[in-house]
């Protein structure tokens, strides 16, 4: 078989089954597209040893017939998991150096069901922006390109490197992390699916804190189907981490019968955005109709407190990393500043973080900081938390009446160029969020499918919201979706 690292999950895996193929010769083919793809800075610490070794393990466990879904299938890791001896830095020069001792429950979970890791994939900065251009390592590069323009685009982020390295069969699949959109962004941006999963599902210990009540990992694939498959094999209950919830992990491979026949899908009209281009609202109405098609039936609902969705989300989300973020100091891992004569422990603070962190990281922790001092935590912090409890009750009373799921567009525009947003002005970068944070404030599970081209050909997404727990009915749902969107383009290989 040539090609190999072009396959999905549930390609690859057929193939193993059937001895067409060994995960020997699948990791191979990965690591070799991984070499010549340095132009896309996708893979910023490769592994080819541990991929091989992993690789060879997962041939003989097949052969022994004891195999789970994932066995032999090579993926990519974000930064922002805990491997152990393998550098973790979050894309931070704070964490240089960094070998963690332990495995995040995510990683050691797709290691236990014989997953290969191929090394570690670029991500912004502690997951903080929408583009991957606040990386220690430098911009992720998208493997797309405008139609007669040869300008690097954005793959999105936070998650940039794992969209990019998706959408350049550089792997398989790759682990994604979901603040506020950091899974289904790039996802939408670089035609392939990203799914983040309720609150919950799957374990965030290991993975380095953004802001703790809204991370929550989840898996980039190819298609709906491996994004089924790779949740399972990423999610369970895990007794360190005390938001994990003890809920039995279904088959949810066996649950995309396709079949949404009576299922009710919300249109919420508060999503129709002014300056929204008429690509996006047109792709929207054409999504509407293809579930409809498919036996759907397509109500119009409200979720009146979405305008107040982002300040929301910006105000909490710097808080809890402000808070985070406290724990790098200096003294005990990662970068320490050179001291002069006379410098106190408070110095060695100052410059540590000063050096450590970039300037969105600081301006993050600067403004969680405002909204936790004493003077503003009511006028701000509190507010929010009371407007997220409203979003989320927006979200309840929805699905009470009997709405199944929730389409709405993934991003406002498709991929723009690396450089061209938020220098000036970084709230213009903020609102590439606009669709995905209320999400993340209601703890739900939300999934990018990719369904159209723009006039320049770049990739659009649709999003799916669901409801808690059910990413079953929500993957059905979106497998629907992409089968009657039918999308099959792939960026042409200029790298």
């Amino acid at each position: 078989m040539s090609d190999l690292n072009k396959l999905g999950l549930a390609g690859a895996r057929d193939a193993l089954r059937k001895g067409d193929v060994t995960s020997v010769e699948l990791t191979e083919a990965c690591l070799s597209e991984i070499e010549g793809a340095d132009a896309l800075n996708a893979f910023v610490h490769k592994t080819p040893e541990i991929a091989l070794e992993r690789a060879r393990a997962a041939d003989a466990r097949i052969k022994a017939g004891d195999a789970p879904a994932m066995c032999g299938l090579p993926i990519g890791i974000k930064d922002l998991f805990c491997t152990r001896g393998v550098p973790s830095q979050a894309g931070s020069r704070i964490l240089e150096g960094f070998l963690p001792e332990y495995e995040s429950t995510v990683s050691q979970n797709l290691q236990d069901a014989g997953a290969v890791m191929l090394g570690k994939l670029n991500m912004d900065e502690f997951a903080m922006g929408s583009s991957n251009e606040t990386s220690v390592y430098g911009n992720a590069v998208s493997p797309w390109r405008r139609g007669g323009d040869d300008a690097a685009l954005t793959p999105g982020g936070s998650s940039g490197g794992s969209a990019a390295a998706v959408a350049a069969d550089l792997c398989l699949a790759a682990t994604g992390t979901d603040t506020g959109g950091s899974i289904r962004q790039p996802a939408a941006f670089t035609g392939t699916v990203g799914l983040k999963p309720t609150y919950g599902r799957c374990s965030r210990w290991g993975v380095v804190a953004f802001a703790s009540s809204l991370d929550q990992a989840g898996p980039m694939t190819k298609s709906v189907r491996d994004a089924a498959i790779m949740l399972g094999a990423m999610a369970g209950h895990d007794a360190k981490d005390s938001t994990s919830v003890d809920l039995a992990v279904p088959d949810f491979e066996a649950l995309l019968t396709g079949d949404i026949k009576g299922k009710r899908i919300g249109i919420p009209k508060e999503y129709r955005m002014d300056g929204m281009p008429d690509e996006i609202e047109t792709l929207w109405h054409e999504g509407a109709e293809m579930l409809k098609s498919a036996g759907a039936e397509i109500v119009d609902i409200s979720l009146p407190h979405t305008k107040y969705a982002l300040p929301a989300y910006y105000v909490i989300a710097p808080a809890e990393a402000s808070s985070n973020l406290a724990r790098y100091d200096g003294v005990r891992y990662g970068h320490r500043a050179t001291l002069e004569a006379g410098d106190g422990i408070t110095e060695m603070y100052e410059k540590t973080r000063a050096e450590g962190f970039g300037a969105e990281v600081q301006r993050r922790v600067m403004v969680g900081t405002y909204v936790l001092s004493a003077g503003f935590y009511d006028a701000y912090y509190n507010r929010a938390r009371k407007v997220r409890t409203l979003i989320k009750k927006d979200f309840e009373d929805v699905f009470a009446k009997g709405i199944d799921a929730i389409l709405t567009p993934a991003t406002p525009s498709a991929a723009f160029r690396l450089g061209e947003m938020g220098q000036a002005d970084p709230v213009q970068m903020y609102l590439n969020d606009v669709f995905t944070v209320t999400v993340n404030l209601a703890g739900l599970p939300g999934i990018a499918v990719p369904t159209g081209l723009d006039r320049q050909g770049l990739p659009l997404g649709l999003q799916l919201i669901g409801r808690p727990w059910e990413e079953g009915d929500l993957l059905n749902t979106a497998y629907a979706l992409e089968q009657a969107a039918g999308f099959v383009a792939k960026p042409e290989k200029w790298w």
